[in-house]
């Protein structure tokens, strides 16, 4: 699957449920009722997952009829738990690298940081199940087909993630402008998650609080910040300058 499926139809939508089909989002109906969507609105609630009332003139245009009030978008890539990703680090002879991504909702950012992310050796992206942009076609493409090849886990809260990472001895920087700190004054060498907030507000105050650090990156000119994917992108590369083997003296260049 190279692109965002989607689905309709109460009693499909609760077969995909049921077969642990990764469910980005679900559109219901406004004012649905009925035994059989008392059921799905139950696994709904059980599974936490993401849910939007809508009119259904917008159901018609997402599914184009006979979609009995409910739609849903499944992802294309199936997402890992934080446990099994930390658990498949332990063989791992790398310096563990993470990356979480705090509330972030516009889909070619989080394509861009996607593929940003896999060149940078990143073992594992953390996200919210609710709040953040989907992977979809346009996250697809834009990560150049990245979103496929590194693991992707999705946790009830960023907060929660932190402290799990931290029970590990992952330390935790979080990108703010609001430090006094820059990126290139942090010891980036060991197991580290980096935190990249939502492209309008930042970092969350409980993730900052929670942070191990924080740092910002220098701007030098009028503009008061940047594109949170290039922003990311530096964040990273910061990380790959303090791991990799400098050159030699008399390599020059």
């Amino acid at each position: 699957m190279n692109e965002q499926t989607r689905i309709f139809g109460i009693r499909t939508v609760i077969e995909a449920i049921d077969s642990n089909e990764s469910i980005e989002k679900i559109y219901v109906q406004k004012g649905i009722s009925g035994p059989l969507f008392q059921e799905l609105n139950r696994k709904i609630k059980e599974g936490n997952f993401s849910i939007s009332y809508v009119p259904i003139e917008k159901l018609n245009k997402l599914a184009n009829g006979n979609h009995q009030g409910v739609v849903a978008n499944i992802s294309p890539i199936q997402f890992v738990s934080l446990e099994d990703l930390m658990n498949s680090m332990e063989n791992s002879e790398s310096t563990p690298l993470f990356l979480l991504l705090d509330g972030l909702t516009d889909v070619r950012n989080f394509g861009a940081i996607i593929r940003t992310a896999e060149c940078c050796g990143v073992n594992g992206i953390i996200i919210p199940e609710k709040g953040s942009a989907p992977i979809n076609a346009d996250a697809v493409k834009t990560s150049a087909g990245a979103v496929f090849k590194i693991p992707i886990c999705k946790v009830s809260h960023i907060k929660d993630a932190v402290f799990y990472l931290q029970s590990y001895g992952v330390k935790l920087l979080a990108a703010t402008e609001k430090t006094d700190t820059v990126i290139y004054d942090v010891k980036l060498d060991q197991p580290l998650g980096i935190i990249m907030g939502n492209e309008g507000v930042g970092v969350s105050k409980s993730v900052l609080k929670a942070s191990d650090f924080t740092a910002k990156l220098p701007l030098l000119g009028s503009i008061e910040s940047l594109n949170v994917s290039v922003a990311c992108g530096a964040f990273l590369y910061e990380v790959v300058r303090q791991r990799i083997v400098p050159l030699a003296p008399e390599a020059g260049i």
